[in-house]
């Protein structure tokens, strides 16, 4: 189990990475001034492969996660895990969220400031100290 727990570990570490920068372009794009067309195709385009590896790094993540969870029983029935999973959820929503600002910039669409994008740049930190906490304290 300690193997899987830590590729688990690598995979969500890799995961979060992805969720970090990701919006940080989306601060750039934010910024591109009108006409610098070149600017904005290179960073849709880095966009765009840092949300394709996020992607596949999700998978194996979620996947040794519930290997864990189900195959060896860890956590169940009690309510951090419950809580984990919620965290989880709120992950993946973020993540498909990402998609979908990807797919708006790349319609050229009308979108939030670039402040907004700074913000919105924090959520995963949260999701990710609260899930480390639920897991190694175990506070409930």
């Amino acid at each position: 189990m300690l193997w899987i727990k830590a590729f688990h570990i690598v995979f969500i570490a890799s995961w979060f990475a992805g969720l970090f920068y990701l919006p940080r372009i989306f601060v750039n794009l934010a910024m591109v001034p009108p006409g610098s067309e070149s600017e904005r195709e290179r960073l849709l385009l880095m966009a765009r492969k840092l949300m394709r590896f996020t992607s596949l790094l999700m998978i194996p993540a979620l996947g040794l996660g519930l290997w864990i969870w189900l195959g060896f029983g860890v956590g169940q029935g009690q309510g951090w895990m419950y809580a984990k999973l919620a965290i989880v959820v709120v992950t993946m929503g973020y993540h498909h969220l990402c998609g979908a600002h990807l797919k708006k910039f790349e319609k050229g669409q009308m979108m939030p400031s670039h402040v907004f994008y700074r913000w919105f740049n924090e959520l995963p930190v949260l999701l990710m100290v609260a899930a480390v906490i639920l897991v190694v304290v175990k506070p409930f």
